[in-house]
């Protein structure tokens, strides 16, 4: 069985930030790696699911709305996979992640989707821990010039 390209890359080489996963067709996948892998720290499945709840709201509410496929937790909770369509390009996915993260950090209301209606496990949504390592994961981006792809990693010595 082939392996599935995520599983191809060094784990050992990621540190927290964004990278390009993979490209199918008009999709492209990237990362969002809040946690180095294997470190010993990952995120908590209530900021997990917080972090989820808001930047899939402000990405699906961006300029680039029409081309957001997808925003959701990765299993080894070290981050979240965001998909676009490749019409936006890398520059505009770092430019909308950082206004997305920036949004989290300053909003004030309630948590989007936190009703029984809305989500099928909305009492696990705590506003404050979703901030505070949107914080953490913002300042890293800061940084970051520009989105390295998985290749480019696993050439890295």
């Amino acid at each position: 069985m082939d392996k599935i390209k995520s599983f191809c890359v060094d784990h050992r080489k990621l540190t927290v930030g964004i990278y390009l996963s993979r490209i199918d067709g008009d999709c492209k996948t990237y990362d969002l790696r809040f946690c180095k892998p294997n470190s010993g720290t990952t995120l908590d499945n209530v900021t997990m699911h917080t972090i989820e709840h808001m930047i899939a709201t402000f990405t699906r509410n961006s300029e680039f709305k029409d081309s957001v496929v997808y925003f959701g937790p990765m299993g080894c909770q070290t981050g979240f996979y965001l998909l676009v369509r490749d019409d936006v390009s890398e520059e505009n996915v770092l430019k909308m992640v950082k206004n997305a993260l920036t949004q989290t950090i300053e909003h004030n209301g309630e948590v989007f989707g936190a009703s029984e209606i809305e989500c099928g496990n909305y009492k696990t949504l705590d506003l404050q821990c979703a901030k505070n390592a949107c914080k953490k994961y913002l300042d890293v981006l800061s940084n970051i010039e520009r989105i390295k792809n998985y290749d480019e990693v696993n050439a890295e010595k």
